[in-house]
């Protein structure tokens, strides 16, 4: 299989990393690199492509703001510190992106929003909407508020979530690593980088060593996770460095990056999701004309429907008929 390109995708999921934003030794925001990234974002967003943010950096802004103690936090601190650097974090996203006159909008999430099929969709028309205007959205997890029992606790699989809610075709990872080694390549300098993944396999999970950097929660580890929940999705994924300017430019010019290819494609992937994990909770029979149109990919008007049976509400799962009962 051939590694893709960037230009490949119409919807582009970036995750960017909390020591990619904020410089801990000086206890701020990397205001060039951002305005670098708000300069790809925007080219990426003039070619009509769709670019959603998933932004770590709440914690590490706020305790630089707040100018606490390195070291590591008591849960109640770092919650604390988030309410402090999320709005410092939210207004220099407004920034640097309505320099190039595009219009940010923040969507906190939490776990519950991502794995509730109802608040799945809420949240995920949110998004949608916030994309039909031509706008940028940029995630984060409620740090504020979210206790370990609830909290994805990085941002890597939030990412992935989020790029399945969106119906994205490519999430990109921005971190400390320019991608995937056999090897953890911090203490191997022979590791070998693996620029292709058809597909994940045991073999390729157990290359994901532990987390190295005391900033980020993930480590590639979470970034392997993340590929699964992703590449199942029918999301491609590339991990690559953000530690050079313009990042998403370095990836497009076909620089150093691993990239993990899906089997699926993103609308497949969602109807399998449908088939496969959820109870039907009612029975729709539909007549003729109706079926002949789901065959042909078009949607299901109320007028096709003869006949209901079951209780259900909107993301609930339902079974269609045809008229003589076939699924």
């Amino acid at each position: 299989s051939k590694t893709p390109s960037l230009t490949d995708f119409r919807r582009i999921v970036v995750k960017v990393g909390s020591s990619l934003l904020v410089d801990a030794g000086a206890g701020k925001l990397k205001e060039a690199w951002l305005a670098a990234l708000a300069d790809d974002i925007a080219k990426l967003h003039k070619e009509k492509r769709d670019v959603l943010v998933v932004s770590s950096g709440a914690i590490a802004l706020g305790r630089a703001v707040l100018k606490l103690p390195k070291g590591a936090l008591k849960l109640e601190d770092s919650q604390a510190a988030a309410a402090v650097g999320q709005i410092a974090l939210a207004r220099r996203w407004t920034e640097v992106l309505g320099k190039h006159g595009i219009i940010a909008g923040q969507v906190l999430v939490t776990l519950g929003d991502t794995e509730e099929r109802t608040r799945y969709l809420n949240a995920r028309s949110t998004i949608g909407k916030l994309l039909e205007w031509r706008s940028v959205p940029v995630i984060n997890e409620i740090d504020a508020v979210a206790t370990t029992e609830i909290r994805y606790g990085d941002n890597d699989r939030l990412a992935a979530r989020v790029a399945t809610m969106a119906s994205a075709d490519l999430l990109v990872l921005l971190s400390d690593v320019d991608g995937l080694y056999d090897a953890p390549p911090a203490q191997n300098t022979k590791a070998k980088h693996i620029p292709l993944v058809p597909r994940i396999t045991r073999e390729i999970e157990a290359m994901a060593g532990d987390a190295a950097s005391d900033h980020a929660r993930g480590g590639m580890r979470t970034k392997i996770e993340a590929g699964k929940i992703a590449t199942t999705a029918g999301v491609h994924m590339v991990i690559a460095s953000g530690h050079v300017d313009n990042p998403l430019s370095a990836i497009a010019a076909g620089g150093r990056a691993s990239w993990f290819l899906t089997p699926a494609n993103p609308v497949t992937a969602r109807k399998k999701w449908i088939a496969g994990s959820l109870e039907p909770k009612g029975t729709l029979t539909i007549d003729a004309g109706a079926v002949a149109a789901l065959r042909r990919g078009k949607s299901l008007l109320p007028a096709g429907v003869i006949r209901v049976d079951g209780a259900f509400g909107r993301g609930d799962a339902v079974i269609i008929r045809g008229p003589d009962g076939a699924e």
